[in-house]
């Protein structure tokens, strides 16, 4: 009982690294039927034009679906033209940008993945490298006029591409040195960018985490609270209509306040606002919760000195 609790606890603890994982496998394991079920390369001029789009054109629709399945890119998209005359569109836009950089990069996660392992693969890459003009070159500059008709048949013929390539480097050598180099680049520049968003962190290392751990409960107890609003709303409603009673008085946010909490929030150094439902909170009634609080210091030092006065003057 106690180790799987312990393995629950890891699989919450790390589970955008978890879920990230299972996306990559799941792209890898999808590559490999495409290349091997559906795939057929048909070694002719058209190679490179199927090749490209057995290689390219998922990667595409992958990160389209990764944007569409991101919940928070609509929640920072639906009424932001709406909000143009409200907002400077200035700061709008860097906010967005600032938010939308770690959207895209959570959804390049499983199009990468696709052509990091259709290049070690090398099937995709082989049939439309055989039919590019830069490969024509390559092969056949000092070669007769049927060179290229080889070409076309590589992808199709092992034993025609081990006598082509016996001179020069393969086109599955080329296709896995370019993943690998993929893959290296793709971990550098998220190992740079972790450090560079890290070191530009306005908070320290605890504060960030207790950020994102506010935010994570925010978000779950705002949903217990809609739902339950939503329901007595729902109730209230309904209850008008079939026992032909006037409905009782039921306080619900304004759209206002719901434009309130669904602008981009980033975080202030200087207002400690984790999130904008915070915000709306603390600065609720004309006076912030900071405000509250700085009032509540100077309470307790004026306290502080008077009783030390009393001493004294014992």
């Amino acid at each position: 009982m106690n180790s799987l609790r312990e393995a629950l606890d890891f699989c919450i603890r790390h589970q955008t690294i978890l879920g990230y994982s299972v996306v990559s496998l799941l792209t890898a394991a999808s590559e490999h039927i495409f290349s091997t079920v559906v795939f057929k390369c048909p070694c002719n001029s058209g190679n490179m034009v199927y090749g490209s789009f057995f290689l390219l054109a998922p990667a595409f629709i992958l990160l389209l679906l990764g944007y569409m399945v991101n919940a928070r890119i609509w929640h920072q998209l639906t009424g932001s033209c709406s909000r143009e005359k409200e907002c400077s569109p200035l700061g709008t836009c860097a906010h967005f940008c600032q938010v939308l950089m770690p959207m895209t990069a959570r959804a390049l996660v499983a199009p990468l993945t696709w052509i990091a392992v259709a290049l070690l693969g090398a099937n995709f890459y082989e049939c439309a490298a055989s039919g590019s003009s830069l490969t024509k070159r390559l092969f056949c500059e000092d070669s007769g006029t049927g060179c290229q008709e080889k070409l076309f048949k590589i992808p199709c013929d092992e034993e025609l591409s081990a006598q082509i390539s016996s001179e020069r480097l393969s086109l599955q050598a080329q296709s896995q040195l370019i993943g690998w180099f993929l893959i290296a680049s793709i971990m550098t520049v998220a190992l740079i960018s972790k450090c560079v968003s890290r070191c530009c962190s306005p908070v320290s290392y605890l504060q960030l985490k207790f950020w994102k751990t506010y935010s994570k409960e925010e978000r779950e107890v705002f949903e217990i609270k809609a739902k339950e609003h939503a329901t007595k709303l729902a109730e209230r409603n309904t209850n008008c209509f079939f026992e032909a009673t006037d409905p009782a008085p039921f306080p619900t946010p304004s759209k206002e306040e719901w434009q309130k909490i669904s602008l981009l929030c980033t975080f202030d150094s200087q207002e400690v606002y984790y999130d904008m439902i915070r915000k709306y909170a603390s600065t609720k009634g004309g006076q912030s919760a900071e405000s509250e609080e700085a009032h509540q210091n100077r309470t307790v030092l004026t306290f502080v000195d008077e009783a030390q006065a009393g001493e004294s003057g014992l």
